[in-house]
C-alpha cells in the first residue's frame, strides 16, 4: 500500500516536497517511480529510482528541477520539486516496481499505486 502527501497550491517558481509512505511489502527491495497526470492528458512517468538508490531517472521536462530520493529505513519515497511551472500542474502518483531488486529503472512495470496528490502551480 502506498500513500502520497505533500501536494498543494504553489506559485510559479515555488517548491513542494511530495512524500510516499509504503506499507505491507519490502519497500527496501523495490525500485520506485513518480508519475503524473494532467487534465486531459495521459499519465506520464517523470522520475524513477532503483531499489538501492544507485540509479535515478528523470524525464527531460523535470530534469534539473525535481529530485527523487528513497529512505528505506522510513519506507518513504520523496520527490523534491523546485522551480515549479504552471505546466507541472497534475495529480502526482507514486508506484512500486513489480520486481524486487531490479538493477535498472523500468518506465512501465509497476503494480502498486498510491491514490495521488494534487499539485497546482499558479502563474
Amino acid at each position: 500500500q502506498l500513500a502520497e502527501s505533500g501536494g498543494g497550491l504553489v506559485q510559479a517558481g515555488g517548491s513542494l516536497r511530495l512524500s510516499c509512505v509504503a506499507s505491507g511489502y519490502a519497500f527496501s527491495s523495490h525500485g520506485m517511480g513518480w508519475f503524473r497526470q494532467a487534465p486531459g492528458k495521459e499519465r506520464e512517468f517523470i522520475a524513477g529510482i532503483t531499489w538501492n538508490s544507485e540509479v535515478v531517472y528523470y524525464k527531460d521536462v523535470v530534469k534539473g528541477r525535481f529530485t527523487i530520493s528513497k529512505e528505506n529505513d522510513k519506507n518513504t519515497l520523496y520527490l523534491q520539486m523546485n522551480a515549479l511551472k504552471p505546466e507541472d500542474t497534475a495529480v502526482y502518483y507514486c508506484a512500486a516496481d513489480s520486481y524486487r531488486s531490479r538493477p535498472y529503472i523500468t518506465h512501465q512495470d509497476y503494480d502498486s499505486w498510491g491514490q495521488g496528490t494534487q499539485v497546482t502551480v499558479s502563474s
